[in-house]
């Protein structure tokens, strides 16, 4: 091979390397680009996901918002926000007062023992019942079912108070009652369900939309804060003139029908 002819070899070697390193260096850049570009994206992407988990956090809950919402007050109730609600014969000549949370298991206790006998009581004209609703259990246990249910009451009561009665004998049922510890009651579908029990509600499509929208979370919320400031420490808790209705020589309330009949008719007579 003459010198000529090896020159020319390194020569174009020497360009073939040069070449190969400019397209290679080349594929590095834009590779570094796409990194660049990636990691852009994902900085943005956590950062916007950051900002919508933060939002979301801020954003109010239904029951924080009903704390301001405008109150709907259901038919059949009387007072300031309609937190009056009053059971009974016009010409009943006294009144019950009865003090519940729908998650309370004693008023479960309550209501399946006794709860029919008030029923024939009123619709007898014996005397008026006035319903005070509580939520302090959902307090207690950073729960939503005892307004939820509360405000579902509201929705049967709107039906009528009939409706609203046996909504409340239902949802205090053996059949529907949860275990305290079990927030059921805080699913709009469950009380529906429950209310699927009721003539008056079963397939009732105002009821259910009132249910589902919260119609009458924010009067649920009102009722609740009588029942605060009511001084009542606990439930369920009967009056009558102002006085607790208890079993004779205890401040218990009367768990059986044969107590609470005498418990009630002395308060009758007081």
């Amino acid at each position: 091979m003459s010198a000529r002819n090896s020159q020319a070899n390194k020569a174009a070697a020497r360009e073939r390397l040069r070449a190969e390193r400019e397209r290679q260096a080349k594929k590095d850049k834009v590779k570094r680009q796409l990194v660049v570009v990636a990691s852009t994206v994902a900085v943005l992407a956590a950062a916007g996901g950051v900002g919508y988990a933060v939002m979301q956090a801020n954003k109010p809950t239904a029951w924080e918002a009903a704390k301001s919402a405008k109150v709907v007050a259901p038919k059949n109730t009387e007072g300031e926000n309609g937190t009056t609600v009053v059971i009974g014969k016009p010409a009943a000549q006294k009144t019950l007062e009865l003090y519940e949370d729908s998650r309370c298991p004693v008023c479960a206790t309550f209501e399946q023992a006794v709860g029919e006998t008030v029923k024939k009581d009123v619709d007898a004209g014996k005397y008026k019942v006035k319903y005070i609703g509580a939520t302090f259990i959902d307090n207690a246990t950073n729960g939503e079912g005892s307004k939820n249910a509360l405000s579902a009451l509201g929705a049967a009561l709107d039906v009528s108070p009939e409706a609203f009665m046996e909504y409340k004998a239902a949802l205090y049922s053996t059949k529907f009652h949860p275990e305290e510890n079990n927030d059921k009651f805080a699913k709009d579908a469950y009380l529906i369900e429950v209310a699927d029990s009721v003539p008056a509600l079963k397939e009732n499509a105002a009821f259910e939309k009132a249910v589902n929208d919260g119609t009458y979370d924010a009067w649920a919320l009102k009722m609740s804060a009588t029942f605060d400031s009511s001084g009542v420490q606990g439930t369920p808790t009967l009056k009558m003139d102002g006085k607790k209705v208890t079993v004779e020589g205890s401040d218990n309330v009367p768990m059986t029908v044969a107590e609470f009949n005498a418990a009630v008719d002395k308060a009758l007579k007081g």
